[in-house]
This record gives C-alpha cells, sequence and structure tokens, in this order.
C-alpha cells in the first residue's frame, strides 16, 4: 500500500484522482483549508499551504510515498513546498502545471501544419524566479498565472541538496468534460449557440490541445507510479479549433447556430487564441501512457456538461436525423472507437483561465 498526499484539488479531475488512488488500495491524505472535506475513505488534514509553520504542524512526522501537488501557483508556495518535505517527508512530487507556462512559446506554424510545442521549449532550469512580486495577491496571480506555474516549477528545478525526491510537472492541456464542469466555459458557448449570439475570437484565430477530465485523472494516476522526473506534456492526440467546439456544441441543440465575431483588441471566447496552444505529447506516449483522440471524445464530453438538457436536445437531433455522432449517417450510434474510448474511462491543467484538480487551471 502506498501512502499518497494530495494538497487540495479534491473536485473536478482532483476529485477523480483521490477517487482512482482510494480504488488502487493507496493510503490517501487530502490536505486543504478546510473549505471542502474530501471524498469519502481519504484522511483530512487542515492547514494553510501558505504557512509553513501550520503546514510543518499538520504533517508532523507522517511521511508520504508520493506528495501530488493540485494547487501550487506560486514561487512562494513551491518554495515552501520544498523545504517542508525535505527530510524524507516524501520520495517523489508531483506537481499539476498548465499548458499556461507555454503562452509565450507559440507552436510553429508551416503551411498550415502546427507543430506542437515540447517540453525543452520552456526548461525551468533556465527560469528566473522573482520571490519579492506580490504573489500574495490574489487579482496578480490571476493575471500571472502562467508566469507563477513557470517560476513555481523552476523553484522545485533548481539545483540543491533539499529536494533529495524525484520530481515532476505535469502541464494539463485545457480540460473538458464532466457533469461537474463548473468553469462555465463551455457553457458560455452553449448560451451564444443557443441564441445565435456572436461569439467574439481573434482575427487569427489558432488551434490547440485539450483532454478530458477523466483523462487527465488517469494520467496523474499514471504519473504518481512511474519514476520520470522534469515537465511532462498531458494533452490528447489532435488539436481543436473554436469553429470544431461549437459546431459539436450545436448538434445538441436543435435550431443552434454558431455566429462568429472577429475581433481584434478586447477579449474574446475562452477557448480561441490568437497564438497556436499545441502541446507535443510524444514524451508521455514513449514513457508508456495512451492518449485519447480529442475529436473521438468531444461530443461525449460536451454532453456531459450539458447534462440532462443534451440528452433531451440530442433526441430531437434525432428525430430529425441530425449526425450528432459525427460518423455522416445521422443514427447517432457511437462508432467502434468512440465506444471502446467510452470502455476505457477515456472521457476526458486555460481556455484562458484555469481548471487544475482544484478548479483553477488549464
Amino acid at each position: 500500500m502506498r501512502d499518497i498526499l494530495v494538497i487540495g484539488g479534491n473536485r473536478y479531475f482532483g476529485k477523480r484522482l483521490i477517487d482512482r488512488l482510494i480504488a488502487a488500495g493507496d493510503r490517501v491524505t487530502v490536505l486543504n483549508r478546510g473549505s471542502a472535506s474530501p471524498p469519502a475513505g481519504a484522511i483530512h488534514l487542515v492547514a494553510d499551504r501558505d504557512d509553513e509553520a501550520a503546514l510543518n504542524s499538520a504533517l508532523g512526522d507522517r511521511t508520504f510515498d508520493v506528495v501530488v501537488d493540485q494547487v501550487c501557483y506560486t514561487p512562494r508556495q513551491a518554495a515552501i513546498a520544498r523545504r517542508v518535505f525535505t527530510g524524507g517527508r516524501t520520495h517523489r512530487y508531483v506537481m499539476t502545471s498548465t499548458i499556461e507556462v507555454y503562452e509565450y512559446e507559440d507552436s510553429l506554424v508551416y503551411e498550415d501544419a502546427v507543430v506542437p510545442v515540447r517540453e525543452d521549449a520552456v526548461d525551468p532550469r533556465t527560469v528566473s524566479v522573482d520571490l519579492e512580486l506580490p504573489w500574495h495577491r490574489a487579482e496578480f496571480r490571476d493575471t500571472h498565472y502562467g508566469e507563477g506555474k513557470r517560476q513555481a516549477e523552476a523553484v522545485f528545478a533548481a539545483d540543491g541538496t533539499e529536494s533529495p525526491y524525484t520530481w515532476t510537472s505535469v502541464r494539463v492541456a485545457h480540460v473538458l468534460g464532466g457533469h461537474d464542469d463548473f468553469t462555465g466555459r463551455l457553457d458560455h458557448y452553449v448560451a451564444r449557440v443557443r441564441t445565435g449570439t456572436p461569439i467574439a475570437v481573434p482575427t487569427e484565430n489558432r488551434p490547440s490541445t485539450y483532454i478530458h477530465v477523466e483523462e487527465i485523472a488517469d494520467f496523474l494516476f499514471w504519473a504518481v507510479g512511474e519514476d520520470f522526473t522534469g515537465p511532462i506534456n498531458a494533452a490528447s492526440h489532435g488539436l481543436l479549433t473554436t469553429e470544431e467546439l461549437c459546431a459539436t456544441v450545436a448538434r445538441y441543440i436543435p435550431g443552434g447556430r454558431a455566429v462568429f465575431q472577429n475581433v481584434d483588441v478586447g477579449e474574446t471566447s475562452p477557448f480561441s487564441f490568437a497564438r497556436s496552444y499545441g502541446m507535443d505529447n510524444s514524451r508521455a506516449t514513449g514513457l508508456g501512457f495512451t492518449f485519447g483522440r480529442v475529436q473521438e471524445w468531444l461530443p461525449r464530453a460536451v454532453a456531459e456538461t450539458l447534462g440532462p438538457t443534451a440528452d433531451m436536445d440530442m433526441d430531437m437531433d434525432l428525430d430529425m436525423g441530425a449526425d450528432v455522432d459525427g460518423d455522416g449517417d445521422g443514427d447517432g450510434d457511437m462508432g467502434a472507437d468512440q465506444e471502446s474510448d467510452r470502455e476505457a474511462g477515456f472521457d476526458t491543467g486555460s481556455g484562458r483561465k484555469r481548471d487544475s484538480g482544484s478548479g483553477k487551471g488549464n
């Protein structure tokens, strides 16, 4: 039996990770500020992870095989964690990071072909850390989310004698799916597709990489049991454009239509990007993880998030012969690949803003 500590992240894909760990027979401890109880079967510790003394006190003499940190957003938090978990408190540290670390590293585009970014495009060992920035201010953290994650990675990756455990940062693609998607990003499109309200997108609207909520939970569970180190990208195969996402949403809404409005200045819709957010997942696949394909699980992810309304709308579309499954026959039956994907459990840290295991994230 492994002893696993999960810091924060007991909703959305964080909750799913905890459920997987408990089901596997692991002893799981969840540490948070006490705002929410962990899933049944987990031990609960209460502490503010920003308070080093309180964190040390809550942990006591406990040791863990692996720590999964779902809520490390700043270099200050990383520095505290690095100090606290020395002295044999853990053998492995898994930090949930984000696709947003690549906010300055465009995926390359050659004759309309996108070349996704690899992990070495942002090497945390070369990232400068500034602990004096106002990381304690929520507004500053929100507007510097990618930078905070980059610098947090850099703290863990720094050379020194304080880190006797293996460390990895999981750079999570934009997450979709699940009945409990609280981010409101997909709902943004649903509301506009239903009413025909214009959807703001950049004039040059680029695709991005995504991952299903179940798939990222599977990935983190897998990462807990591995021994690789350094950053690793977690993204399903394939790229997705805003137009493709909205077309899938429209299949579930009778009479729904996507109307796009190009904007050069000002806010755009959540999953629209003026730069390419494509992540290369070859490191993870080379280490043995099998990803799903975004185009295969997307219809299911939309249906999960929409809930009963989606089922009703889908039934109406089927009565009208709509091609809701995307196979061209209008029967609504999942193809073999999609059905096997469902059975395997691949239904799954920002469309600008976040949704990590704690809800902040990717």
